[in-house]
């Protein structure tokens, strides 16, 4: 995990952090762009980092270490692309990118609230501590975000939430009413941008539209939507991480739904239409554009990732399972109809006529699909090379654990 911290540059420093983004960007595409005209799995020496210091005097200004980490950043990026847990490396964009390493971390505290981090050819930079430094940790890593403030974080091992095994297991179900609905009929829901900044959003937007483009004010409304954003996403990213330790401490299987976020979230594809060359029919783009939206409000992505980081330190299971027809099928019975789920918050069952909330239903189904890929084949034992015993230290001796949660 990172250590994130609010870093204060003073106007002195702040045009050599700059250079270090622009060096660490320029060095990352011309690297890839080496790559990519040589070979997809090339490695990164068809790109003479010594030459091109040498023959651009605003690179030979820089620091050779930030150069140097971006890299190797590149090299480990496309080792992770080759062995298929990534995908391939994308260009970094000025103004969206921006940010370095610093190799050689020096650390000086100068009280309980601030310390100061050695940048090369900036000097110390003062930034907040608003929590405990790790005890252990590698790099830091400076960035700059769309709202104008620098960070620095520090990469360390996950700590272990401090729990007692309860013999609980639960299933998650996310969605866009409710961020995540647990079968034990708990329902809960990430803050989003409250009314007030939703407002101020549309006044700035409506006063972005009639600046001119390139133009001080204009940045400067630029930077007050996205701090105005940036404050939402830091309660939703305090309501993740205090929700997911909750969940760790008092469960010891966690099953969740497999969603490829990634690919819910696609513009649909424009429908040519038959009749009029160059014409298009409707495709429900504004529509899927304010499901899209919504879905990554939530923050699904980051919420499994964070739960997953948090029970692998602390012996607690995440078993992802598939998602399909979770929402349509009857908790009681088994029949799945998709006339069963009524609304976005109704489900009642053709078949049996059980009823219940529609998020909490299919939570009941993910917790039974975890279960039932947990439980040993039949006639077989839990040997080591079961899936059940590889999953984590939790399931240890779990039948009768899982047995129970069936019952």
């Amino acid at each position: 995990m990172a250590h994130r911290y609010r870093l204060y540059p003073s106007p002195a420093q702040l045009p050599v952090l700059r250079a270090h983004c622009g060096h660490a960007r320029w060095v990352w595409n011309e690297a890839l762009r080496a790559v990519k005209a040589h070979a997809a799995d090339a490695a990164v020496p068809f790109f003479d980092l010594t030459k091109a210091r040498r023959e651009t005097d605003w690179l030979a200004a820089g620091s050779s270490s930030v150069q140097q980490q971006a890299l190797r950043d590149l090299t480990r990026a496309l080792a992770h692309a080759k062995a298929g847990t990534h995908r391939f490396p994308r260009w970094r964009r000025k103004g969206t990118d921006e940010g370095f390493c610093v190799r050689d971390v020096t650390v000086a505290i100068l009280n309980r609230r601030w310390a100061e981090l050695t940048v090369p050819k900036a000097g110390r930079v003062r930034f907040r501590l608003s929590r405990p430094l790790p005890e252990a940790h590698g790099m830091a890593r400076v960035t700059l975000d769309s709202a104008g403030w620098w960070h620095v974080s520090f990469a360390s091992p996950q700590r272990p939430v401090d729990r007692e095994q309860a013999g609980a297991v639960v299933g998650i179900d996310r969605g866009v009413t409710s961020t995540i609905a647990t079968s034990d009929g708990g329902l809960a829901r990430a803050p989003k941008l409250r009314p007030r900044e939703r407002r101020r959003i549309e006044r700035l937007q409506q006063q972005l539209a009639r600046q001119q483009k390139g133009s001080k004010r204009r940045e400067k409304t630029k930077k007050a939507i996205a701090r105005t954003h940036a404050h939402a996403v830091r309660r939703r990213n305090d309501w993740i991480e205090r929700r997911t330790t909750k969940l760790v401490r008092a469960y010891d299987v966690i099953a969740v739904e497999d969603l490829e976020v990634r690919h819910m979230v696609r513009t649909p594809k424009p429908r040519p239409d038959p009749v009029r060359e160059g014409s298009f029919l409707p495709n429900g783009r504004r529509a899927k554009a304010g499901l899209n939206r919504a879905i990554l409000d939530q923050g699904w992505g980051r919420f499994l990732r964070r739960l997953e980081d948090k029970a692998g330190a602390s012996g607690v299971s995440v078993v992802r399972v598939d998602p399909a027809y979770t929402s349509q099928t009857c908790a009681c019975c088994g029949h799945v109809a998709k006339e069963s789920r009524e609304s976005q918050a109704v489900f009642s069952c053709v078949a049996c006529g059980h009823t219940n909330h529609a998020d909490l239903n299919a939570a009941a189904n993910i917790l039974a699909r975890g279960i039932s890929s947990l439980a040993p084949t039949p006639g077989h034992g839990a040997g080591p090379g079961d899936r059940a015993a590889r999953r984590g230290p939790a399931l240890a001796g779990s039948e009768n654990l899982l047995a129970g949660a069936v019952a």
